[in-house]
């Protein structure tokens, strides 16, 4: 089965063929899921002794399985944060396949770690880090949170042991490490912390969902009132939540994290992207003094799944946390050599930055920022349409490119419906949130194809 015969040939132009046809298609069809039992009757046992054949298992993707995913990329999906991926990324994503490389050491993948690191060059300087800051690419921004705070606690340890030990002789006697967030923070925060089993200090946002500096130094004061209170060692904020796209006070937190001596990490899996957007770049300053953050390039920077960007201001504190040492491994630090394994919780690790990076490499960085700003452009008519319209009611202003309204009148089991039937018919992927315990109905527009003739459809579908 590794050998190239004629077989192999035919699969290989039947897969271009595909492939080709499949990035033509402009738009694809949303299509949808099917019922576990309804696969199962259609595509049957794929999974046998003999094989079934290239051409055939080709053949169930494209015509049963495929059909049963939803297309990200599709100008109406408008749920969660879609994916847009430009054709040379998604191109370069079979070279990177069909090129075999793996991305975790220089040793292996010198130039593979090169191209990437060009790519998170960029983005270091959009956020104004200094010229020593680096990062990797990793699977998503739930890895990207876990990490920094990871390199966080690390670096909090090292300077608690080189503070003068407490009268009890520390140990079991110290208070437990905690991240202060905002109770708005993504979900992956939380997670993040059950994972390393250290306290969440949730801080309640103001009244627009912003977290303020203000508060963190209050919650922050609270803790240190209570005896045995838990110790912070992070600060999280969030520069674009995913609910309504709302940017934390930036420069407050990041001054509150000064004082405290806090890591502060900025959570920008969703709207890090649009610091390359000139029109809403001050809206992130303050991002400058972060110790990390995260971007995701298969949300809003049209790269295809997986690829998060994790940046650290001092790339060596993330390697003193995350490299990992075994006698088989010690070649890859002999030397000085940009390992990407040695700053994020992975060792094994495809090089999954390489489209993004060519993708930039094709376009120019302009092209990104003008796609960018024309996604804004469309979020920025569809919150004009909302308010033009009686039925609806604009929950609040757009930051960025969400747009959260209500639909006057309708409870939870209009709002489902109405969601589904969307699907149903192919028109739009649009799922219903909640704000402040009531439904709503959030767009998200991260796809430069996306247009307003696609609004309109989505809010005439309102009407009735």
């Amino acid at each position: 089965m590794h050998e190239w015969n004629e077989t192999t040939e035919t699969l290989a132009a039947s897969i271009l063929a595909y492939t080709t046809e499949r990035l033509h298609l402009r738009p694809p069809p949303l299509d949808g899921p099917r019922l576990p039992a309804e696969l199962q009757a259609a595509a049957g046992e794929t999974i046998t002794e003999n094989g079934i054949g290239g051409e055939s298992a080709l053949r169930i993707f494209t015509e049963v399985l495929a059909p049963a995913c939803l297309s990200i990329d599709h100008p109406r999906y408008f749920a969660f944060i879609p994916c847009a991926p430009t054709p040379a990324s998604t191109l370069f994503d079979l070279v990177v396949s069909a090129s075999s490389l793996y991305g975790g050491s220089w040793l292996e993948g010198a130039g593979a770690v090169f191209a990437e690191n060009q790519a998170l060059r960029w983005l270091a300087d959009l956020a104004g880090f200094p010229a020593g800051a680096g990062g990797v690419f990793v699977q998503g921004g739930t890895l990207g949170n876990l990490s920094a705070l990871l390199a966080a606690r690390f670096d909090a340890r090292l300077r608690r042991s080189r503070r003068a030990q407490p009268a009890n002789g520390g140990g079991s006697g110290e208070p437990r490490w905690a991240v202060a967030a905002s109770a708005e923070a993504h979900s992956s925060i939380k997670s993040a912390a059950a994972a390393m089993d250290v306290d969440l200090i949730a801080v309640q946002p103001d009244e627009t969902g912003c977290l303020s500096g203000g508060a963190v130094e209050e919650a922050l004061a609270k803790e240190r009132s209570v005896p045995g209170g838990r110790e912070a060692f992070a600060v999280v904020a969030t520069s674009g939540t995913t609910n309504l796209g709302i940017i934390d006070d930036l420069p407050g937190i990041a001054e509150v994290a000064s004082r405290e001596g806090l890591w502060l990490h900025v959570d920008g899996a969703y709207g890090g992207a649009a610091m390359a957007a000139p029109s809403v770049r001050s809206l992130f300053d303050g991002i400058e003094r972060a110790d990390s953050f995260v971007v995701d390039p298969h949300k809003w920077l049209f790269a295809p799944f997986d690829c998060a960007a994790l940046l650290y201001r001092e790339p060596e504190k993330a390697r003193r946390a995350h490299a990992q040492h075994a006698s088989y491994l010690e070649p890859l630090h002999s030397t000085d050599a940009w390992n990407p394994s040695d700053y994020a919780l992975h060792l094994t690790r495809r090089a999954r930055g390489l489209p993004f990076w060519f993708s930039l490499a094709a376009y120019g960085t302009r092209a990104y920022s003008e796609a960018i700003e024309r996604t804004l452009e469309v979020a920025r008519y569809a919150a004009d349409s909302v308010r033009r319209r009686p039925e609806l009611e604009l929950i609040c202003e757009p930051v960025l490119s969400i747009v959260a309204f209500r639909r006057r009148g309708w409870d939870a089991l209009r709002y489902a419906a109405w969601s589904a039937a969307l699907l149903e018919s192919g028109t739009a992927f649009v799922v219903p949130t909640t704000h402040r315990g009531e439904q709503a109905i959030r767009i998200a527009v991260v796809n430069p194809r996306s247009s307003e003739s696609d609004i309109d459809i989505v809010l005439d579908s309102l009407a009735d």
